[in-house]
């Protein structure tokens, strides 16, 4: 994060100072923190009895942080040890739910960040489900699927006794796809003697995954920023649409904004960033990163209507539509000024708090609508609860049905969102209407349930 966060107000300012002082190496955690303190300054204000009940000061602090170690065995038997993580933020609304992130970025700040985004996030769905996330500095990337599943074991073998489908329910985020999961989950089978099929989301369809799920957050983010458009007539027939990543999250939202009639333009990597003014093949990007665990400039090697510049972000190329969809703080000031000169219309966030405050600060005052993280990419977690719902169930719902309660979820969302910003004098400020909406639904079953 490049940019300085902004005074907050006196009733809530005290709070964030605790938290930077029993956080101090923590910069993704305080800016999450930061960023729901200046929303729900208002609320504090309307309903005193959050503040005298301690919601605040209690919600800032995880219920439970969980670090480990985890020794596993590469394919010359060399000896490796990583990191894991699992910090459980809130189970006041339900289980705690959130991903496992397998990255070397990974850090307890990092996911912390994810676990607080995670509670507002949950509580936004509607469908009694806690926050939490998790993790390891691990990098999945160049492994073998043997040592993959070594260390997935591995780090099994130590978070096991904190999961399970009434206390805690994982699921995949960056670096944990459903080989992870499968190699996860057959672990905690072996270990707990139990087929729990609903204490892990992200399963493979033939063992109890849900249809949809695979596709879920990418196709939010798409279904949010149409809600967005909507409300002002529009839609995003005949947009160009920008996005960031070729991960998951970003080829779904790719697929889904071709469906919808947008041209998609833009796919990257850490290495830079194709833009195909024909619109992004979605089943070659697939084939490069999902298939070959390519690089992004295969694409343009291969796509005569590609081209590949290398070491840039795709934010520098003119659309209507935006969605960052890698990784936190990836879009920053100078990126939004570039996306607003280029004409810019709606920002819907993919990824985890991809933006930077400035750039949020940026789009807002240009008019831009912007979904945030925690209501525009809640599709992924929200398609979880529908799986967690069929495994108690023993059900399985169709791809088409899974995709129509996936929409219904979203526009809810937006709705409680749109309603929260209007009722606190903050109309068409998706950033405060859902932390406010999402902060109200988690404080008053605090409130209720007692200092716990």
């Amino acid at each position: 994060m490049t940019e300085s966060l902004a005074p907050l107000p006196a009733s809530v300012d005290a709070v964030f100072e605790t938290v930077t002082a029993r956080n101090p190496h923590e910069p993704e955690f305080q800016q999450a923190v930061h960023e729901v303190l200046q929303s729900i300054a208002p609320v504090l204000e309307r309903h005193p009895g959050f503040a005298s009940g301690g919601i605040v000061e209690r919600l800032v602090e995880p219920e439970r942080q969980i670090m480990f170690r985890v020794p596993w065995l590469d394919d010359a038997g060399t000896v490796r040890v990583n990191r894991g993580f699992r910090v459980q933020f809130s189970s006041v609304l339900g289980p705690y739910k959130g991903g496992l992130r397998f990255h070397p970025s990974v850090n307890l700040s990092i996911i912390k960040f994810l676990g607080f985004e995670q509670i507002f996030k949950n509580a936004l769905t509607g469908q009694g489900i806690g926050g939490a996330k998790g993790g390891s500095d691990f990098d999945p990337h160049g492994r073998s699927d043997a040592e993959i599943m070594r260390f997935c074991q591995s780090f099994m073998n130590e978070l096991y006794r904190h999961l399970g489908e009434h206390t805690d329910v994982p699921a995949g985020d960056i670096g944990v796809g459903g080989r992870e999961i499968g190699y996860l989950f057959g672990q905690y089978r072996k270990i707990t003697n139990r087929h729990e099929s609903g204490m892990f989301t992200g399963k493979g369809v033939q063992w109890g995954g849900a249809e949809v799920r695979t596709e879920a957050t990418g196709y939010g983010a798409v279904f949010f920023a149409e809600e967005m458009l909507a409300v002002h007539g529009a839609s995003l027939e005949g947009t160009r649409v920008g996005v960031s990543g070729s991960g998951n999250v970003a080829i779904y939202a790719i697929s889904k904004a071709r469906q919808l009639g947008a041209v998609p333009v833009t796919a990257s990597d850490s290495s830079g960033y194709v833009v195909d003014d024909a619109g992004i093949d979605v089943d070659l990007l697939r084939q490069i990163k999902e298939v070959e665990r390519g690089r992004i400039a295969e694409y343009a090697t291969r796509r005569p209507s590609a081209r590949f510049i290398e070491g840039a972000r795709p934010w520098e190329v003119a659309v209507d539509i935006a969605i960052p969809a890698a990784t936190q703080n990836e879009l920053d000031e100078t990126d939004a000024a570039a996306l607003i000169a280029g004409g810019v219309r709606a920002v819907s966030e993919g990824a985890n708090m991809p933006c930077t405050p400035g750039a949020v600060a940026a789009f807002q005052r240009a008019g831009v609508l912007f979904g945030p993280g925690k209501a525009a990419n809640a599709g992924g977690v929200a398609t979880s609860a529908l799986e967690m719902s069929q495994n108690a169930s023993r059900q399985r719902w169709s791809f088409d049905d899974s995709e129509v309660k996936l929409r219904a979820i979203i526009a809810d969302i937006h709705r409680a969102a749109f309603a929260a910003a209007e009722q606190y004098d903050r109309g068409g400020d998706y950033v405060a209407g859902a932390n406010i909406a999402g902060f109200e639904r988690v404080a008053h079953a605090m409130l209720a349930q007692g200092v716990i």
